[in-house]
């Protein structure tokens, strides 16, 4: 069985990255947008105004997008780029998917721990994400596996997937098929992509 994998919709909205130049759904890509004062800032749910500026979520993307000035180009205006910006738009993601992870937990919809997610993968139970600590062993981690049609991510520390449920660490969690579980995913899939890189805290998805 696959750990990861993700089926295109094309129904989905696209927008072009400035980067790549290609054009991705944009539950692929991060919004920015031009302040008033000029300053970028990113814009993760979507819904401040301004012209948007997508750029894959990606961490080589955004520091070309920082580095080579696209940000200004795109703008068609010169704009001031905040020190720390990629690792801001990191927290924010984080944050953002333990969040969602927590609302999981507070609806019923997931579950932690070895023997919990264990029951849920060999119960029937439907699960939409698998979720394991990217600093836990992967011994450990190799004992449980990833459902057809289900997702895997491991780009979330075990303090960081601790917060979501409450507790100190966590290592091993799932979540529910339905709404939330998608929405984890689009964002868990972000956050993936920008803790890819060698001195990110996460590991990219394993086939």
């Amino acid at each position: 069985m696959t750990r990861g994998g993700r089926v295109k919709d094309r129904s989905e909205p696209q927008r072009r990255c400035i980067v790549t130049g290609e054009s991705q759904p944009v539950a692929r890509l991060l919004r920015f947008v031009v302040g008033p004062d000029g300053t970028v800032v990113p814009d993760l749910l979507g819904k401040l105004p301004g012209r948007g500026i997508w750029v894959a979520a990606e961490r080589d993307a955004l520091e070309a997008a920082v580095t080579k000035k696209l940000f200004s180009r795109a703008a068609k205006m010169q704009v001031a780029v905040p020190d720390g910006l990629i690792d801001d738009v990191e927290r924010q993601l984080a944050r953002r998917v333990v969040e969602l992870i927590s609302l999981g937990r507070k609806s019923g919809a997931a579950v932690c721990g070895f023997e919990k997610v264990k029951g849920w993968l060999s119960g029937g139970a439907s699960v939409r994400v698998l979720l394991q600590a990217s600093d836990a062993s992967e011994r450990g981690k190799a004992k449980l596996w990833t459902p057809e049609g289900a997702r895997y991510f491991d780009c979330l520390s075990q303090a960081e997937l601790g917060l979501a449920f409450g507790r100190e660490t966590v290592v091993h969690a799932a979540l529910s098929s339905g709404g939330l579980g998608n929405r984890v995913v689009e964002e868990a899939a972000k956050l993936r992509g920008l803790r890819q890189k060698a001195g990110g805290n996460g590991a990219a998805a394993k086939g």
